[in-house]
């Protein structure tokens, strides 16, 4: 269960997706605080998108709705201050009403659940069996190699290739943002066959 006031990281390039790990370096001031103050609670940290397109001076950037908290799995701190740490997604979350006061952004926030029907779980299992064959397809024809864990459950692939895979980051938001992971996996598929039709490269986990 997320707690109602969590701190959110906004990054322009970033979308962390539930059960995914995301390393990051922490080196700004602020987000080193932010990082101290998590490490001495429960050690979460809200993940959110920045919007693209604002003037460099715009401050606080603005952030989509839609974001996913992570647990500190690892931190390592750095002599000179700067720290490497690993979030593991937890859970989404929609962004309400912001709390100052910090040097850091804060926010309270409704947690999203994840629905999970029998209906859902088949059409999650028949997407995943779609999207290993779109990826073995590729494979075919780039020659690259895949690195996709056979034992790895469902849910966990179809959210590690949504934050994996090389695709715009809107597009990863917009994924997100999808009701529940059968929805996504739709959109997973969707966006690898545009891929294909466009002769776009599709770079992560081993593909080209």
């Amino acid at each position: 269960m997320l707690p109602s006031l969590i701190p959110i990281f906004p990054l322009p390039n970033v979308v962390l997706f539930p059960s995914v790990f995301l390393p990051l370096h922490i080196f700004e001031p602020r987000y080193r605080q932010m990082l101290s103050d998590a490490l001495q609670g429960d050690r979460i940290i809200g993940m959110v998108l920045v919007k693209q397109r604002q003037p460099r001076a715009a401050e606080p950037v603005d952030i989509y709705p839609v974001g996913c908290a992570g647990l500190i799995s690892h931190s390592e701190t750095l002599p000179d201050g700067r720290s490497n740490i690993i979030l593991r997604g937890m859970q989404r979350f929609r962004v309400g009403w912001e709390e100052h006061g910090r040097v850091y952004r804060r926010a309270h926030i409704e947690p999203l659940a994840e629905i999970a029907t029998d209906a859902i779980r088949h059409d999650v299992r028949a997407a995943r069996s779609k999207l290993e064959a779109l990826l073995r397809g590729r494979l075919e024809m780039t020659g690259g190699e895949a690195i996709v864990p056979g034992d790895m459950q469902d849910n966990d692939l179809i959210n590690t290739l949504a934050q994996y895979l090389d695709l715009d980051p809107v597009e990863k938001q917009a994924l997100l943002e999808r009701d529940d992971i059968a929805q996504r996996s739709l959109g997973l598929i969707e966006l690898i066959e545009m891929r294909a039709m466009t002769t776009q490269p599709l770079d992560g986990l081993g593909l080209q």
